[in-house]
């Protein structure tokens, strides 16, 4: 009975049916070994292709490094005079990979070690300090940020905006447009600001600069350095330089000068030849501030360099009030602010000054909880930052 049952069980290889399901099945198991072909195969393609950039990595950092070079003339399509970095001028040839368009004079060009060839051209070099040199493309400040200061203001129009926007006015008159503008002043009275909002006006891109900046430690480093801001500048055009602190850098010469004084005396004179308009500086102005004009160079003064010095005299009765004005027009005021008692207590005080004494305002409102300033604010703002000037304003006012 167990035999007859096993024979049973058994399919018969000779019927049909089971002949169609075994070749169903053979059909999926070609599918699935082709699947894992396909699969293999990419995967053996994807290790090649690994393994042939690893060759061309392994092939390049075997390459023998590069020769430093600059270009000094062009020959022909494929000769080129360059003065390496390692010895005297060579006449070499010009690899066909490089563009003979971007060899142009005091371009920097890699050489191969052993023929010299020019093999690529490098980008030009630019110092970090210049490269992370505060760039604005549009400041934010406007004329009307400005109080009191509308003379001095009509004349940056004439010498900064006017060239930059209406350039044909002065091609019709015949005469040469206005290279800069020095601007000198007790510290804190807007020259800063001016020179932000003339760019705002321009919308030309703002550059600033510090004189102390320019003073370095090694020979030759600080006029490299003037050069570069100047291209940096040119690259931005049109843009608008501010060196700020200008007497930090264009002091008086002196006859007796140490070693140090000599070096910086070179800046100032690479800063004067930048000034002076030697290499054109097509939409470039130059805005200077100082507050000792009195040490300044006797050079840097002279007309082609800085066509306008304006002075920025400290604020007036009427100019305090305009910048109290501007101060406090977006402050949440409530109820009236005596303002002539508080240009009154701010006598001898600058527009960067009365700005502090507006924050300072809004922070005591700050610390009452308050979402709102009052007039006493002020007051306690003024009597903490100018001391006993409050108590003399109050009696000179009659307020006590």
């Amino acid at each position: 009975m167990l035999k007859l049952s096993k024979e049973r069980s058994e399919p018969d290889q000779n019927d049909p049916a089971y002949l169609i399901s075994y070749a169903h099945h053979l059909e999926r198991q070609a599918r699935q070994l082709e699947t894992e072909k396909q699969m293999v195969e990419s995967e053996r393609l994807r290790l090649q292709r690994e393994v042939n950039n690893l060759k061309v990595e392994l092939e390049r950092l075997r390459s023998p490094p590069l020769f430093m070079g600059y270009i000094v003339e062009v020959l022909d399509n494929k000769t080129a005079v360059v003065r390496s970095t390692t010895g005297p001028n060579l006449v070499v040839t010009v690899s066909r990979q490089v563009d003979i368009n971007e060899l142009k004079p005091d371009a920097r060009v890699a050489l191969n070690q052993r023929t010299f060839s020019i093999v690529t051209v490098l980008p030009p070099t630019q110092d970090p300090m210049v490269q992370k040199m505060e760039l604005i493309e549009r400041p934010g400040e406007k004329y009307a940020d400005v109080g009191g200061l509308e003379a001095q203001i009509q004349e940056l129009k004439e010498t900064v905006e006017l060239p930059l926007l209406k350039p044909e006015l002065f091609e019709k008159i015949g005469i040469d447009p206005p290279k800069g503008v020095l601007l000198h002043g007790p510290p804190g009275t807007g020259k800063t600001l001016l020179a932000k909002a003339v760019a705002h006006e321009t919308q030309a891109a703002f550059i600033r600069l510090i004189g102390s900046e320019l003073v370095q430690k090694f020979i030759g480093e600080g006029a490299r350095l003037v050069r570069e801001i100047f291209e940096f500048a040119r690259e931005n055009a049109p843009s608008i330089l501010f060196i700020d602190e200008l007497d930090a850098i264009g002091s008086r010469r002196l006859d007796l000068a140490t070693s140090g004084d000599r070096e910086v005396q070179r800046t100032l004179m690479q800063l004067l030849s930048e000034l002076d308009g030697f290499n054109p500086r097509g939409d470039v102005k130059v805005v200077a501030a100082t507050n000792r004009i009195d040490i300044l160079d006797p050079a840097m003064l002279r007309p082609g360099r800085f066509d306008r010095i304006i002075e920025i005299p400290m604020p007036n009765t009427e100019s305090r009030h305009e910048i109290f004005k501007i101060h406090s027009s977006g402050m949440n005021i409530k109820g009236e602010v005596d303002f002539d008692y508080l240009i009154q207590m701010t006598e001898g005080a600058t527009g960067a000054d009365i700005k502090n004494v507006c924050t300072e305002a809004g922070m005591f409102a700050i610390r009452s909880n308050r979402d709102h300033v009052l007039n006493d604010d002020f007051s306690d703002a003024i009597k903490k930052t100018t001391g006993e000037k409050e108590t003399t304003a109050r009696i000179t006012t009659g307020f006590i």
